[in-house]
């Protein structure tokens, strides 16, 4: 049974650098929708929808199982669906990718694996050139 609810991430300020982010932790498991303003970490489990306004980090034993839809990835763990970013999106090599990839920049490290689709749309050119 698949229940979907909205759930806002909650910001944890670090102490020592004074940025802010977003985490879900190891051992958690989230199924629905979640809208980052901010970046966020994935080190448990996602299952559903992810908006976020700034850098999506899947974490070694992450999971995101469905779409994302971001500025920036970094991928170290799994995601099985589909990631939009609006600029790069870098697979590590422990990362894994099973789907379609929309994105500026795709930049992959040796003994990563990608099983997909990449789609990579031209930049949009400055309004004053010709």
């Amino acid at each position: 049974m698949f229940h979907l609810f909205r759930h806002r991430t909650m910001a944890n300020q670090s102490q020592q650098s004074g940025t802010m982010y977003n985490a879900i932790t190891s051992g958690s498991k989230i199924i629905g929708t979640i809208i980052a303003d901010g970046d966020i970490r994935i080190d448990g489990t996602v299952e559903g929808e992810m908006q976020c306004a700034g850098k999506v980090v899947i974490g070694e034993k992450g999971l995101i199982k469905g779409t994302v839809s971001c500025q920036n990835a970094e991928i170290m763990g799994m995601l099985d669906g589909k990631i939009t970013n609006s600029q790069t999106l870098a697979l590590r090599s422990t990362g894994k990718i099973k789907g379609e990839v929309i994105t500026q920049t795709l930049i992959v490290e040796p003994n990563a694996l990608f099983n997909g689709s990449c789609q990579m749309p031209a930049a949009s050119k400055p309004a004053n050139s010709k």
